[in-house]
């Protein structure tokens, strides 16, 4: 993961632990939605911009906080935005 469970938990202002794994699978999705934007993995970086990270914070904060409505079209424009300048042209 780019970024840590700890450092998410941190953004989202959570204390517990009874919701590591649901943020984790947040986590989880969240890297790969920016994947998919850029059109390619994240793993291929040896320094991942921080606009990236930020991406990923975005969308699980999003995904957390709207869990019962995701607003997907909303967070998909915004990270879009995001990553516009690190996405390939093709896979």
């Amino acid at each position: 993961m780019v970024i840590t469970l700890k450092e998410v938990k941190t953004y989202l202002r959570v204390d517990g632990d009874e919701e590591d794994m649901l943020i984790t699978s947040f986590i989880i999705a969240a890297e790969e939605m920016c994947e998919g934007i850029l059109r390619y993995a994240l793993d291929e970086l040896t320094l991942v911009p921080e606009t990236v990270k930020q991406a990923i914070f975005y969308i699980v904060g999003q995904l957390y906080e709207n869990r019962e409505q995701v607003p997907i079209d909303e967070i998909l424009e915004v990270v879009k935005c995001l990553l516009f300048n690190y996405r390939k042209e093709s896979w």
